[in-house]
């Protein structure tokens, strides 16, 4: 149960919000005025807040809840890319939106409902542990989120006794199971998605689940019907989830992948073929796919896109000698050199550079093991405006020198 700490506490968490939280744990642990649990993990939250969600940090207001739970909640940027998708869906069909409603059926700490809920005229969080319901209530109001209904219940016993049909609803399954382990199966996931469609179905025109990046989407359509799209969202590069979009009435089975402001979408079913691969040629501009391309894999349809040549089979690096590509959803490098590791090639090559960054795709050395290699042949150290990659094409194991576009 959620009790209001003291003054005392309060001021002690203001006053320290910035400091070491181990620090403090052992400077003050003898300090009977405060609640140093409770206090500590305020900070804690704070301090993970000011990176992960920086408009929440500003409101001095909001209740943290335990670390586990603010690890898996989404980013500031994740959240609101959920908002722009219920967003176009309204911007789709507005003479509903006066009427719309959302259904959040496994609350958590309340992150992406407060971003979704906006675009919605009610909205129903669920959860079934009633200490984070506590949190998520006083939160919403301070957020001043009050069409928010909060509803301490599983979702299987929310579903089962609702007479409500929903515009939305909305799923984040726990990927840990009773012991904290991860899960690496859908089923396996807490509530079971699978097991729960019909119910779904029956109380939702729209169902989007959060699923972990781990997950192989291109098994989702073994599991589940009426897929509309699949969102592979990444940040800075970084893939950090995915989002199954199930719409039976519409189901366009379409696979989206972004990063950041890189937008890529392509067809689930494809009938794109992966070009002949080449070695690459001075000159030539190098393409790098970002996370969300890569985990997506979806190269032939790339190629198609931006008229590429793949590197090598599995190199994943693709070329074109165009000298214009804009919009492309990736890194994108002019290459300078083509060598071996030949260490006379080597010298030759590198001669002029003493700073590099070194990728790896598809080679029989890793990054660590190469970086060793240059270091001890021509005194490389890591940074600097040269981009090395290592790769295969054919039979022939390559390095390029590459500077970005």
């Amino acid at each position: 149960m959620y009790t209001k700490p003291s003054e005392a506490t309060l001021r002690f968490i203001s006053d320290h919000r910035t400091e070491n939280v181990k620090d403090l744990a052992l400077k003050y642990a003898k300090n009977p005025d405060i609640d140093l649990l409770y206090a500590l993990q305020q900070i804690d939250g704070w301090q993970r807040a000011k990176e992960k969600l920086p408009l929440w940090s500003e409101n001095h207001d909001i209740i943290y809840p335990k670390h586990i739970s603010m690890e898996q909640c989404s980013s500031e940027k994740t959240a609101d890319y959920k908002r722009e998708i219920v967003t176009a869906e309204q911007m789709a069909h507005p003479s509903s939106s006066a009427s719309r409603k959302l259904l959040d059926l496994t609350g958590g700490f309340g992150v992406d409902l407060s971003y979704m809920s906006t675009v919605f005229s009610r909205a129903v969080y669920v959860e079934q542990q009633e200490y984070l319901c506590e949190v998520a209530e006083h939160n919403f109001k301070v957020l001043g989120l009050e069409h928010i209904e909060v509803v301490n219940s599983t979702a299987e016993e929310f579903l089962e006794k609702s007479k409500e049909r929903f515009d939305v609803i909305y799923l984040d399954p726990a990927r840990r199971d009773s012991n904290g382990k991860k899960t690496y199966a859908i089923a396996d996931c807490t509530p079971d998605v699978v097991k729960l469609m019909p119910l779904l179905k029956a109380h939702g025109d729209r169902i989007i689940v959060k699923l972990s990046p781990m997950f192989d989407h291109h098994e989702f359509k073994r599991y589940f019907e009426g897929i509309s799209r699949i969102h592979i969202l990444s940040v800075k590069n970084e893939c950090k989830e995915t989002l199954l979009e199930i719409d039976y009435e519409n189901p366009l089975g379409k696979v989206v992948c972004v990063n950041d402001n890189d937008v890529f979408e392509t067809t689930m079913e494809s009938d794109a073929t992966l070009p002949m691969f080449r070695e690459p040629e001075i000159g030539e501009k190098l393409f790098v796919p970002n996370a969300s391309i890569m985990k997506a894999g979806c190269f032939a349809e790339l190629c198609k896109a931006f008229n590429l040549v793949p590197i090598g089979k599995n190199s994943n690096l693709f070329l074109s000698d165009r000298q214009s590509h804009s919009h492309f959803p990736g890194r994108v490098f002019q290459i300078k050199a083509v060598c071996s590791l030949n260490k006379k090639e080597l010298k030759e090559t590198f001669k002029d550079v003493r700073q590099a960054n070194i990728a790896v795709r598809n080679f029989p050395l890793s990054a660590d093991e190469v970086r060793k290699r240059l270091r001890t042949v021509l005194g490389l150290r890591d940074g600097g405006e040269t981009y090395i990659f290592c790769t295969t094409s054919g039979k022939n194991h390559i390095v390029l020198r590459t500077e970005k576009d």
